[in-house]
């Protein structure tokens, strides 16, 4: 199958395009387009994460569960928005943990698309959802392609900074070998949980430190 995708990424995931869960994804999908449902994001935009960060210049994973589902919120980059469109909750509050743990400004802008070009992976566990409905693509096959992504990175590289927010991406820690690895794990930013731990984990400048300690350079957060 022919996926639209960053030639490193493309070059790593390829068995993953054959296997059932990723042939599930596309006849869902178009299923779902032959009716007429608003999908998000837009197709072109699904391998986003991808795209925007290549394997090869892979430092850090933040790790999301769906994408937003609300008209031109969801870009293919976990809890981005495009420029134009009002950071959501979750940002709002990531950006108060960024202001508190190294002095970064409050931005005006949702879209981290800068994160990606320094070689944040904004990994989504699932990659595309129904108009107006959460989750409603959680269980279409995405879960095994990108539990695979996570367990090429762990296997085919060494150093890779996991942020891990929420209960839901601490499952995922079993797919990473902490030997070879780094793993921080907070709340969620989410209004409902961001007070039971996100806040005050210092996870950017944490980030930095480790990167740092390997030689590599440290991610610029300011937008």
């Amino acid at each position: 199958m022919n996926v639209l995708m960053e030639k490193g990424w493309k070059e790593i995931l390829a068995k993953e395009f054959e296997k059932p869960f990723f042939l599930q994804v596309v006849a869902h999908l178009r299923t779902e387009k032959a009716t007429k449902e608003t999908i998000y994001p837009p197709g072109p935009l699904i391998f986003n994460a991808f795209n925007s960060t290549p394997f090869n210049e892979l430092k850090v994973v933040i790790l999301g569960q769906d994408p937003y589902h609300g008209p031109g919120q969801a870009h293919g980059l976990s809890f981005s928005v495009p420029d134009g469109v009002k950071p959501p909750p979750s940002l709002v509050n990531i950006y108060k943990e960024l202001h508190k743990d190294i002095g970064m400004p409050i931005p005006t802008t949702g879209n981290l698309l800068p994160w990606a070009k320094q070689g944040v992976l904004l990994l989504n566990a699932v990659l595309t959802v129904r108009a107006n409905e959460p989750a409603s693509h959680a269980k279409i096959g995405w879960m095994g392609f990108t539990d695979s992504v996570i367990r090429k990175i762990s296997v085919e590289k060494t150093g890779i900074v996991f942020l891990l927010w929420g209960k839901f991406a601490h499952e995922k820690q079993a797919l990473i070998d902490e030997t070879k690895h780094y793993v921080l794990k907070a709340a969620h930013p989410s209004p409902f949980s961001a007070d039971k731990g996100f806040f005050g984990c210092k996870h950017f400048s944490k980030t930095n430190e480790l990167l740092v300690q390997q030689g590599i350079d440290p991610i610029n957060w300011h937008l």
